[in-house]
């Protein structure tokens, strides 16, 4: 049974205050937002902060003050943080330094209490940017290699592309945190091809050979990192890993299920090709199949599988995902990719020796093009969310959105931190000021969340206006309809009963009447709340779906 209740409360709305924050949260639909908890471990500062979709904190990490992001961090599903770091002064005392270095994986409890940490930094290697965690406990972890340009010119690189005497290989290294130590590796330096050099190593015809990488593929005008790899992630189901080669403007893909031993060759593993690439996507040219018309990624970030649990029967099997941040010359794009897997030959197709598709699977853009917020052309993210909507963060200027299937914004954050200090509401930040590498958002039912506390604890901005996110409550006409969540007793004058309907948690929240939020409670299945601090009067109670109930408080 419906019923439509049309209250003074709607011409309230309209009349409140709708002046707009400048930083933190800037817009959040709750009827099309995906509800959740939204990871960020800022650059110039050093911790990490879960926020809910209002923008308040509801738990942080505090970091050494001595230490800064490098670059990643991730919740694990057991509650623990693993997150990447290195030293503040790292760019002036380290021997190999480019943006996104780190130093030290760090594996922390949910208290924030030290569990294990490897760290990597010297004169010959160092970690960078990005690590995944495998299912077994383990995580893989992205590093910079060394090599010098006697090793190099070996190897077949051209000695005008060693402008500082050296070249950076890459390597993947699994580490195991319970025994410390590295049980596996691949090493790009063992997968190379050249044509430039006939009395060299791994001379050969490029074209002919898309497994392999050529060590005189350049665009990066000869500086040392030479690919600069900037994300991983794992896939179970196939177990293979993928990667995100910015100056080779692809993504690669190579097979876990070797041994080191097998990793370094051409033989072995689940593929039978050891630790060549079994597939490579977005530039052709850099294997000699195509020109710079044939390129569809452009020094992308975040590259990872959509659902890398799908199996080879579900509608996500094999989707890539990443932020694409040099598309055009003031914006960029967000795009998933159907990646060629064959599970009849355990494979990836090709068509005249191009990795297939031709095209991307989908495409989002920022509506609003005039915003240049929505542009980075490096750092960067993008998620897509289990109701069919992304959310992106734009890592040049901390700027987080979440659009729908019609690429409307639902939902924008500004990260409010300039030079690693939090800023007031109402002032303005320019670009690279608040650079965040990344946003990841977690369901509310994500398991690290149980039996944990997420009341929020206040704001990362300074004077915050903490009525802002209930005057963003639609103003449409109420609808009071079958709700899935009840309350009692109503009225009430010192404890309410929340009960919803379903197995699964649902986010309340307790309007006044001039529908500015006072508080909000995560709600299991049924939980009883002491609302004494509430002042005698008239409240609505909401639902997610949007739906409200009255409260009389006596």
């Amino acid at each position: 049974m419906k019923h439509t209740l049309t209250l003074i409360l709607s011409f309230l709305f309209l009349n409140v205050s709708t002046s707009q924050n400048t930083v933190g949260l800037l817009n959040n639909d709750r009827e099309q937002s995906y509800p959740g908890y939204n990871l960020i471990y800022p650059h110039n500062q050093s911790n990490t902060y879960l926020l809910d979709n209002c923008g308040r904190i509801v738990h942080t990490w505090e970091g050494d003050t001595t230490s800064r992001p490098g670059n990643s961090a991730y919740i694990l599903e057991n509650g623990n943080l693993i997150k990447c770091q290195r030293r503040f002064d790292a760019t002036v005392n380290d021997r190999i330094w480019a943006g996104g270095g780190g130093a030290t994986v760090e594996v922390r409890t949910w208290e924030n209490d030290l569990l294990s940490s490897y760290s990597l930094n010297n004169d010959t290697a160092r970690l960078h940017h990005d690590i995944a965690a495998l299912p077994n406990g383990n995580i893989l972890m992205i590093a910079w290699a060394l090599k010098d340009s006697l090793t190099a010119i070996a190897a077949g690189r051209n000695p005008a592309l060693l402008q500082q005497g050296e070249v950076w290989s890459e390597m993947i290294l699994e580490w195991n945190p319970n025994s410390d130590e590295i049980v596996w590796k691949w090493d790009a330096w063992n997968h190379l091809i050249q044509d430039f050099d006939a009395g060299q190593l791994n001379f050969g015809a490029i074209a002919n050979h898309p497994e392999l990488i050529n060590i005189n593929y350049d665009e990066h005008d000869g500086h040392p990192d030479w690919l600069h790899i900037n994300a991983i992630d794992y896939n179970p189901v196939l177990d293979q890993i993928v990667l995100s080669v910015p100056y080779f403007n692809e993504l690669w893909i190579i097979d876990h299920s070797t041994t080191t031993t097998e990793a370094a060759g051409h033989t072995g593993g689940n593929s039978g090709k050891g630790g060549d690439l079994l597939y490579r996507w977005g530039n052709p040219a850099a294997y000699n199949q195509g020109t710079e018309a044939n390129k569809k990624c452009f020094f992308q970030h975040d590259v990872h599988w959509v659902q890398p649990t799908a199996t080879p029967d579900e509608a996500n099997f094999g989707v890539l995902a990443f932020f694409n941040n040099r598309v055009g010359i003031d914006f960029a794009t967000i795009n998933s990719v159907q990646t060629s897997f064959d599970n009849n030959t355990q494979s990836y197709l090709q068509e005249d020796q191009v990795f297939q598709p031709a095209d991307f699977l989908s495409t989002f853009i920022y509506p609003e093009r005039e915003d240049i917020r929505a542009f980075s052309n490096s750092l960067s993210s993008a998620q897509f969310l289990p109701n069919g909507n992304i959310l992106a963060l734009s890592g040049r200027y901390g700027f987080a959105y979440e659009l729908n299937s019609n690429q409307d914004i639902v939902w924008s954050y500004l990260v409010p931190i300039r030079a690693g200090s939090s800023v007031l509401q109402g002032d303005s930040i320019e670009r690279n000021e608040n650079v965040t590498f990344r946003m990841n958002r977690y369901p509310l039912d994500y398991s690290a969340f149980d039996s944990k506390g997420l009341e929020p604890t206040g704001y990362l901005e300074l004077a915050p206006d903490s009525s802002f996110c209930g005057r963003l409550v639609s103003t449409n006409e109420i609808q009071v309809q079958e709700q899935d969540f009840q309350i009692y007793p109503n009225p009430t004058n010192q404890y309410l009963t929340i009960e919803v309907k379903k197995n699964q948690p649902q986010l309340i929240g307790i309007y006044d009447m001039r529908g500015v939020l006072v508080e909000e409670f995560l709600i299991q299945h049924q939980e009883t709340i002491d609302i004494q601090f509430l002042p005698k009067g008239l409240y609505m109670v909401r639902g997610e779906k949007g739906l409200f109930q009255k409260l009389l408080v006596l």
